[in-house]
Formats: C-alpha cells, sequence, structure tokens
C-alpha cells in the first residue's frame, strides 16, 4: 500500500491530468523589508492569485511555491496549482540568508519533477523568482558561492530559468554575481504590476507546449 502522502499525489494528479508549470517564488523577508516594501510585497501576491485565476487553463496548470529568508529560510506554501493557492501575509524580520534559500527552492524544483515523473505527468521549464531588497548576509560565503554554481549549471542545462528582481537599494552588481540573468530593477515599489506580468507570463507559458519558446510580454515594471 503506497503512503498516504504518494496517495495524495496520485488522486492529485489523477483530478488534474494537466503539464505543470511550477513557479517558486523566492522572497526576501528580511528587517529592511518591513513596512512599505512588505505591505507591497503582500498586495502584489494577491493580485499574482487573481489574475492567474482568471485562466482556467493557468489555473489549472501553473503551480506556486513560495520560499521566504530572513534569518530561516521557509518552505511558507508547498506547491499548489494557481486555483488551490490562498497567499499568505508575510511579515519580515532577521538577516538576509539568501544562498540557503535559492538552495531550498532548488530542492523543492527537484522533488517537484521527481513528483511528476513518477506520476507521468508533463511539465515545462520551472521558474524561479527571486525578490530582494539587499545581497546575502548572516550566511557563510561558500553557501553563496555553492548557491551561485548550483543556480548556473541548473540554468545551463535548462532545468529552471531563476529570474533576480532587486527592490529599493538591492545591490545589484552582487546579485549580478549570483544569477545568470541580469537581475531586473523594481521601480519604485510595483510590486501588483509586476505580478500582473508574472501571472501574464506564466499563462502565456501554460498555453504553448512543452518545449516551445514563449514570447513574454514587455516589463513595464522594471528595468536592467
Amino acid at each position: 500500500m503506497p503512503d498516504t502522502l504518494k496517495l495524495d499525489e496520485v488522486v492529485e494528479f489523477a483530478e488534474n491530468p494537466e503539464p505543470r508549470c511550477p513557479c517558486v517564488l523566492l522572497l526576501d523577508t528580511s528587517g529592511s523589508m518591513q513596512g512599505m516594501p512588505i505591505d507591497s510585497l503582500n498586495q502584489g501576491l494577491q493580485t499574482f492569485k487573481e489574475e492567474l485565476t482568471k485562466n482556467s487553463l493557468a489555473a489549472r496548470r501553473v503551480e506556486v511555491a513560495i520560499v521566504t529568508f530572513d534569518s530561516h529560510v521557509n518552505v511558507v506554501q508547498d506547491f499548489v496549482t494557481a486555483d488551490q493557492f490562498s497567499p499568505p501575509i508575510l511579515t519580515a524580520q532577521g538577516l538576509t540568508t539568501m544562498g540557503a534559500g535559492i538552495h531550498k527552492a532548488l530542492d523543492l524544483l527537484q522533488d517537484r519533477k521527481a513528483q511528476y515523473r513518477t506520476n507521468g505527468i508533463a511539465y515545462y521549464r520551472p521558474w524561479v523568482f527571486m525578490i530582494t531588497d539587499g545581497e546575502p548576509q548572516g550566511e557563510f560565503e561558500d553557501v553563496v558561492e555553492q548557491a551561485a554554481r548550483r543556480l548556473h549549471a541548473d540554468e545551463a542545462s535548462k532545468r529552471v530559468a531563476f529570474f533576480t528582481v532587486g527592490v529599493d537599494n538591492a545591490n545589484m552588481t552582487r546579485l549580478s554575481q549570483i544569477a545568470v540573468r541580469t537581475p531586473l530593477r523594481l521601480e519604485g515599489l510595483n510590486f501588483v504590476e509586476m505580478f500582473v506580468w508574472l501571472s501574464a507570463s506564466m499563462s502565456a507559458v501554460s498555453h504553448s507546449k512543452v518545449d516551445e519558446q514563449v514570447a513574454l510580454p514587455p516589463i513595464g515594471w522594471g528595468s536592467v
């Protein structure tokens, strides 16, 4: 008899055999995000849910998980399809354990892809969307270096598409050393517009064939 988790999985994928578009939101909840930034981010998460569920196909194909990093790394939301997603209310405190956060996001994806394969579910290249207002702080440098190396390997083998968004005074130079793609700077606290873009992008991907190249909407909320 399979254990209950596996049984849940079997039921979940039997009820919704659509190919999946996994997206991990990797969110900085360190102390410097307190006040307006975290409030705007929470508002953005609500918008993300609303926008994704307007589209019935995206609602069943896009899966959202949330990992936060401050002095600790937390999986606030394990993978759920957009129609099942209930945005959490995040608070901000502590340091910025970004390297450990990146490892956790990539671990989550690895586990989820194994579940898709076991259950015969097709999937799109996963996205990780990291939002931070700083740089790694409060962890050993080798953790950050290992995370960056792993990320570069995963991007090179097309295992992930990793996007980095810098808010306020984020150290863009440091972020560009960690990520492969050029980090984007969020204009003001335009989280709502950014999440509308992310939803439109995930919807476009979810309507494509699994290995098809998709043109993403123009980025009006940020700049390189």
